[in-house]
């Protein structure tokens, strides 16, 4: 079993984003923290992180593994120090995501922290003003469910959205069974759609990756919120593509239904995005582990 300081300076390496910012953490040399991070990497049996010349890449083990053991480290390392010369988790930490999964997965995660001296403010809204956001240093975290290409920032994957196409039991009788098996696109294209926005970017991915090609269906409501999508769906406006997450109880009872099941489902990758050396703060750090532990346990979205 690797050491608590392997252990240690992997994860200040895996915060910093550098292997000169993690020995200045620890206060040792840079070969030191390479020698450390190799002996770890030999325990383990594969690399931890991609090295380059604006740092160090982690790689999917090390994700893993840092949200395995970030809380437990810590916390070894905090009752081990002396009286007194623990740091405080104190402060305004700020993270945004979308609405639906701020209010129904993140907010609960991070309910547990309430007993600390933190504040934890939140900011709804699209992918792309808030990796910008972030990038500008306005926000600490953000949930996202595009890979950020801003080159500042840093992103871990945190889970996997699951997505149904649904409907209501009547509009789901609609549909000529035997034709959606051999031609999906023409059996549902007499279904009006419910939209997030207006250029169809849920449903519209799901027509591609599902059957090859955009849909023609005509648009019946835009609504920017998918709580709000899956209102109108089941008031009968029309069909969705909604993540399993928000649609599970309206499925559970009765007021939707599943209008098609591929054999495969599509998922996307959702991820936590924070600044290149944003995790050298202790309070973002521990926020930013915190939620890939509770994450862990979320399967499939």
């Amino acid at each position: 079993m690797p050491s608590l300081d392997l252990l240690a300076t992997f994860l200040e390496v895996w915060r910093t984003g550098s292997l000169t910012a993690a020995a200045e953490r620890l206060g040792v040399t840079q070969p030191a923290v390479s020698g450390q991070l190799a002996r770890l990497e030999e325990q383990v049996g594969e690399p931890l992180f991609v090295r380059s010349r604006k740092g160090v890449v982690p790689t999917a083990r090390a994700a893993d593994l840092a949200a395995r053991i970030g809380g437990h480290v810590d916390g070894l390392r905090q009752a081990m120090s002396p009286v007194g010369d623990t740091p405080e988790l104190r402060g305004t930490i700020r993270i945004g995501g979308p609405a639906e999964l701020i209010t129904a997965r993140v907010i609960p995660a991070l309910a547990a922290l309430s007993n600390r001296s933190l504040q934890i403010h939140t900011t709804l809204g699209l992918a792309h003003d808030l990796l910008s956001a972030l990038a500008e240093a306005r926000l600490d975290l953000v949930v996202a469910a595009v890979r950020p290409v801003h080159k500042s920032l840093l992103a871990t994957p945190l889970a996997d959205e699951e997505f149904f196409l649904v409907g209501t039991p009547s509009m789901a009788q609609g549909i000529d069974r035997a034709r959606l098996a051999d031609d999906p696109v023409g059996a549902l294209a007499h279904l009006p759609l419910v939209a997030y926005a207006e250029d169809l970017p849920i449903v519209r991915r799901y027509w591609r990756s599902e059957f090859g090609r955009r849909p023609a269906n005509r648009t019946a409501l835009v609504v920017p919120d998918l709580r709000a999508v899956l209102a109108a769906v089941i008031a009968g406006a029309g069909v969705s593509v909604l993540p399993r997450y928000l649609v599970d109880p309206a499925l559970a009872a009765g007021s939707v239904e599943r209008l098609h099941e591929p054999e495969v489902p599509p998922l996307n990758t959702l991820y936590l995005a924070t600044q290149r050396g944003g995790l050298s703060n202790p309070a973002v750090a521990h926020v930013h582990d915190h939620l890939l532990q509770r994450a862990r346990g979320w399967d499939a979205l």
